[in-house]
Parts: structure tokens; C-alpha cells; sequence
């Protein structure tokens, strides 16, 4: 168990982390995936659960949330790692908020170059996030409670020629998430689909920034507002939604254009 900091607890926005005693982050030093937590106004008495590689970013983590943290070791690159991690989380009793945010961006040359990094892209961004889920949806609905949080993002409506695989790949985690909404309709289990746009962040740095370009901080926010109300999609910004209306209805010849 890491050590949990000991400051005051940080009231959530319209009681955002009512109800939720354990947590579950999939991808457990992921910057938005982190920013939620801190956005939720967790107690000392809800227990974290960071999943992922790397176990001193997770310890550092932890220094920052107060609330009792717990570090499992999970390797989204890895088919076989989801159902040990599932099973690791659940051990203790349900896990009230799931928030799957594990998600590389490799750049589109460097995949051109090595297919085998699109097939690890892909297995990170999409697969990974499968497996993971649809065992966390049954153990879920068995107890009939439960909430989900998946992370899309603006590139699933429309991949564009600069980042077509991490594209591909955010639609194929879009299309999940809505999909396990549906089939777990009636169950008393939630899915909250959250399609950020441009985060300026670790993931991102030496690139410019988008339009409508926002940070890990904001979608956190954005997120805690969510789970306060009954919200099925979070864009972050707002005002993103319309913008991807509009990307739909560009021409293909002048998509084609567009590299950035």
C-alpha cells in the first residue's frame, strides 16, 4: 500500500465522488486519467487503485491524492494482463468507478517505418481498453451498480491523415464505449464517454497545440461535472461538439489537405 498524503480533504463538485469507496485508474500515471482523481474530492477513506508500468511514477502519484492508494502492476501492451488486473482489483470487494485511460501517441512516421508500433498503439489504445472492460462491465452488473469512465477523444470522429492509426484507434474505442453503454442499459451500471479534444500535456509536448486546445486539469473538471449529473458524453471543451459536427462535413479532397 503507498502512503497516502495527509492534507485536507478537497470538497467534489456537486458531490462527484459521492458513493464511490474504490477506484480504479487503468493507466495509473496517465496525466488526465490523475487529474479526474484530483477533481473528484476524494476522501481518506476511498481506496486508489493505480494500474500500470511504471511503480515509481505510481508512488509519486500518490503523494498527490488523498486518499489511501494502492499500486498494481498492469502492462496494457500485454492481451494477457487484463484479466490479472481485473481480478487483482476486484479481489477486495466491487470496484464502484472504473476511469480507463491507459493510451500511447506514437507518431504516424515512426509507425510507417515499424508496423509493429501501430500493432502496440493499437493494443494499447483499443484492445487493451476491451478486455479489460467487458470483464469489469460483468462483474459490474452482477452487483447492479457501477460506473465507467472510458476516454476517447475529437480524433475518433474523423482520423485525419497526420495520426490516422491513433485515430482509427480512438473510433474503434468510441464505438466500444457506446456500444457497452447500450448493453448496459437497465443494469444500474454507467458509462460516462469522455471525447476530449487537443491536451496540452505529457503526451503532446513539442507539438502545437490544436484549436480548441485544453489540459488534463480542465478535462478533469469537466469530468467531475459529469459524474455529478447524469451526463451519457463529455466533450472538453464544450464547445468542441459543434466543431465536430462541422469536420464531418468537410470534403474528403480537402480533408486529404489538412495535415495538422
Amino acid at each position: 500500500m503507498l502512503s497516502a498524503n495527509p492534507r485536507s480533504r478537497v470538497r467534489p463538485a456537486s458531490g462527484a465522488a459521492a458513493g464511490y469507496r474504490r477506484i480504479l485508474l487503468v493507466g495509473g500515471t496517465s496525466e488526465i486519467g490523475l487529474a479526474i482523481l484530483g477533481s473528484l474530492g476524494l476522501s481518506a477513506d476511498t481506496e486508489v487503485l493505480l494500474a500500470g508500468r511504471d511503480a515509481e511514477r505510481m508512488t509519486a502519484a500518490a503523494g498527490s491524492l488523498p486518499a489511501r492508494i494502492k499500486a498494481l502492476s498492469y502492462d496494457a501492451t500485454a492481451p494477457e494482463a487484463a484479466e490479472a488486473l481485473v481480478e487483482a482489483a476486484f479481489a477486495d470487494g466491487p470496484v464502484d468507478l472504473v476511469i480507463s485511460a491507459a493510451g500511447v501517441l506514437t507518431p504516424q512516421d515512426q509507425m510507417d517505418a515499424a508496423p509493429d508500433r501501430a500493432a502496440a498503439l493499437i493494443q494499447t489504445n483499443f484492445t487493451s481498453h476491451v478486455t479489460t472492460l467487458l470483464d469489469v462491465a460483468r462483474r459490474m452488473r452482477s452487483v447492479s451498480t457501477g460506473t465507467i469512465v472510458v476516454l476517447s477523444s475529437v480524433a475518433a470522429v474523423r482520423p485525419r491523415r497526420a495520426n490516422f492509426v491513433y485515430g482509427a484507434a480512438k473510433a474503434g474505442l468510441d464505438a466500444f464505449a457506446r456500444g457497452l453503454a447500450d448493453s448496459l442499459d437497465s443494469s444500474g451500471v454507467r458509462v460516462l464517454l469522455v471525447r476530449p479534444g487537443f491536451v496540452i500535456g505529457r503526451m503532446t509536448a513539442g507539438m502545437k497545440p490544436a484549436p480548441l486546445a485544453t489540459t488534463p486539469a480542465q478535462v478533469g473538471a469537466a469530468v467531475a461535472a459529469g459524474l455529478a449529473g447524469s451526463a451519457s458524453v463529455v466533450w472538453v471543451p464544450a464547445s468542441l461538439r459543434p466543431f465536430a459536427v462541422a469536420m464531418r462535413l468537410i470534403p474528403r479532397p480537402v480533408w486529404r489537405r489538412m495535415r495538422s
